[in-house]
């Protein structure tokens, strides 16, 4: 498991600490994403409908490519898919509505923020430095509750995603579920699936954590 610490120096493990999702939480990956799926589907020959691939956004990349590709050449797709990425889908990334707003928020409470996504390590970085995040820490390649062992180490209160799978990373966790409904489940499903709290998007995310206590 790897984490980049951004702030190796400052006192991480003690007061707020807040864990963030990367896509479609933070990040809207959607435009890269289907421009690297179209790529491999023009290098393959394979029909992809990358409609359906944004559609799912969440998962890791090895369950979105075995409805795609025999499983034997599964391996073969990720290593070339996570090889165009830097330069086909990093580029297209832009920040989900209020992304910057939220990580300030936290900011203000003297607070650190941590990403965590299901994302290769490498990308998870790059899509992160790119998009000008205010990161104390990140993580990538883990998904539902393989994400809390990080959000553990870090004391984070509360993980924000899109994606049920988020939920679980906040319960394995012992931290708040804070459900945003901008990816692949509404507000219903998320409330459905157990999410403590649902916001429409991060725009609503600073005014929640006002209210928020930790401890």
């Amino acid at each position: 498991m790897d984490v980049l610490d951004l702030d190796p120096s400052a006192p991480s493990r003690a007061g707020l600490a807040v864990g963030f999702d990367l896509d479609l939480t933070l990040a809207d990956t959607r435009a890269g994403i289907a421009a690297v799926y179209a790529a491999l589907a023009a290098e393959t020959g394979v029909p992809i409908d990358t409609d359906q691939v944004v559609r799912r956004i969440g998962p890791p990349l090895e369950e979105e490519l075995a409805y795609w590709f025999p499983p034997a050449e599964v391996p073969v797709m990720a290593a070339r898919y996570r090889a165009m990425y830097a330069e086909v889908a990093v580029p297209a990334t832009v920040l989900m509505p209020g992304a910057s707003a939220a990580l300030e928020a936290v900011r203000a409470r003297g607070g650190r923020v941590i990403v965590v996504s299901g994302k290769n390590q490498a990308d998870t970085e790059r899509t992160v430095r790119f998009l000008g995040l205010a990161a104390d820490a990140v993580a990538g390649g883990l998904f539902g509750a393989d994400k809390g062992a990080v959000l553990r180490e870090h004391g984070a209160g509360a993980y924000i995603g899109d994606h049920t799978g988020d939920v679980d990373a906040a319960r394995a966790a012992s931290a708040v579920a804070v459900a945003v409904a901008t990816g692949a489940f509404d507000s219903a499903a998320l409330t459905a699936y157990g999410a403590d709290v649902v916001l429409p998007d991060l725009l609503a995310f600073p005014e929640w954590l006002g209210g928020f206590r930790t401890g």
